[in-house]
């Protein structure tokens, strides 16, 4: 992962090993536990109306009208009468959250502003309950995992001339036509813009959608830049509402956050080096960190990319620069020339060294993974090994006091103790990486604590 004494650049590209997943990140082609459904059997209809252009509300039937492991296609209609507004809408569920692959349907009412440059052949539409949902926000419609602090940029419109900016904004209990003692709901607000349109005004706006766990989106508003507002609600459902997965986010990636460690090893690094790592970049839920030395015998400098998705928490990449006065053990895989063997020099190389996930996605006591010999992790570093999450953890660190999600891991790498023992890091919400314990094999201790 680093250098040994000299400066050295050495990037690394992970794969995903094997791994269990979450007990409550449900797999792709589950029909049911899903913030969007697709099983066949299922309907919903909702009402929606604009208090400017379309005043007597209307209603919409959706149906699931062909599904495909992850894809599926929803047909609606306002009506029996052939002549009744009607379309479709396709959606595919992928390891980064709900995206909209296509959409078709009738013309919306000429009142309505005309959404793209010209009146002829325009595919924009907001007369319709998910036309309104994807609207700006088409890949992903929803970033999962959905935890605080997830947000994301992507375009929407025929044309992909329309941008929006969204956040997770948290649960509260919502109130609609379909569940009217309330039920809980994950918020997503949208600052959406558009521009080139006749009606731009129309299509920006901010608009806030309210998600059920095993039912989909239960209510939409729209304020329009104009000061028109549209609004939807589910009038009723065959669908129940699930238990949504936690919403605790153990390492949030939001750009400008920052983090310091000391980290010392009891035999090779008996001085401790101090780090610091910066989010530069965050491009849905992948994002790049950069580390800088602030003191001690080890001058590091590079950047890592990690990705949070329904897999889990991945180290794509690392790249570093080093120099120390510090001789570190050598890592294997011995199959590897000694110049490409990984090195152990920040606190990320300690905790993302063996196999990925670092994390899964939605962790939670007593779940499991391991490594597999098919994966690029195991090309990279040759590491037998296998993880769990402990569960929470009371931790004092120079940075506070924190309750602290543990996950211990036990990793060998045949024939370098170094790069065999057992690992524990503590991963506190809304902070991340506190404190890791690294007991290798060669009798030596690695320890990690968290300073701001």
């Amino acid at each position: 992962m680093g250098a040994r004494r000299i400066t050295l650049a050495v990037a690394l590209s992970l794969g995903l090993a094997g791994s269990t997943g979450s007990a409550a990140a449900a797999g792709l082609t589950d029909p049911v536990h899903q913030w969007l459904p697709s099983d066949k059997a299922d309907t919903w209809t909702w009402q929606w109306s604009d208090a400017t252009y379309v005043r007597q509300p209307v209603k919409e039937t959706y149906t699931v009208a062909k599904s495909d492991g992850p894809s599926f296609e929803l047909g609606w209609t306002t009506g029996d009468d052939p002549t009744a507004a009607r379309g479709t809408i396709d959606y595919q569920r992928t390891d980064a959250g709900l995206v909209n692959t296509d959409w078709s349907g009738t013309a919306p009412p000429a009142a309505m502003p005309i959404l793209c440059a010209t009146a002829g052949q325009c595919g924009n539409s907001l007369a319709g309950v998910h036309f309104q949902l994807i609207w700006g926000t088409r890949s992903p419609v929803l970033l999962e995992p959905l935890v605080r602090g997830t947000s994301w940029s992507t375009l929407g419109g025929a044309g992909s001339d329309v941008v929006s900016d969204n956040r997770y904004i948290g649960r509260r209990i919502v109130k609609v036509p379909a569940f009217p003692q309330g039920v809980s709901a994950s918020g997503i607000e949208s600052d959406v813009s558009q521009a080139g349109a006749l009606g731009d005004p129309f299509g920006s706006g901010v608009r806030t959608v309210w998600w059920v766990y095993g039912v989909g989106p239960v209510a939409i508003t729209f304020r329009h830049t104009g000061g028109d507002v549209t609004s939807a609600q589910l009038l009723q459902t065959s669908l129940r509402p699930q238990p949504p997965p936690p919403d605790a986010n153990w390492f949030p990636l939001a750009a400008g956050q920052k983090a310091e460690f000391q980290w010392r090893n009891s035999k090779w690094l008996k001085k401790p080096s101090r780090q610091r790592f910066d989010v530069a970049q965050v491009v849905h839920g992948t994002a790049r960190v950069n580390v800088k030395h602030l003191s001690g015998p080890i001058r590091v400098a590079g950047s890592y990319v990690f990705t949070e998705r329904l897999d889990g928490l991945i180290a794509l990449q690392g790249v570093t620069r080093s120099a120390s006065l510090t001789k570190f053990p050598s890592l294997g895989p011995r199959r590897l020339p000694s110049a490409q063997r990984r090195h152990l020099i920040t606190p990320y190389d300690l905790m993302s060294f063996g196999f990925n996930p670092i994390l899964p996605a939605y962790p939670a006591a007593g779940q499991r993974w391991a490594s597999s010999r098919t994966s690029r992790d195991f090309k990279l570093f040759g590491v037998n090994g296998n993880a769990r999450v402990v569960g929470v953890r009371s931790v004092r660190v120079p940075a506070g006091r924190f309750r602290a999600l543990a996950v211990v891991s036990h990793l060998r790498q045949p024939g370098f103790p170094f790069g065999s023992g057992t690992r524990t890091s503590y991963f506190a919400a809304g902070r991340g990486l506190v404190k890791l314990v690294f007991r290798h094999d060669d009798g030596s201790v690695s320890t990690v604590v968290r300073l701001k």
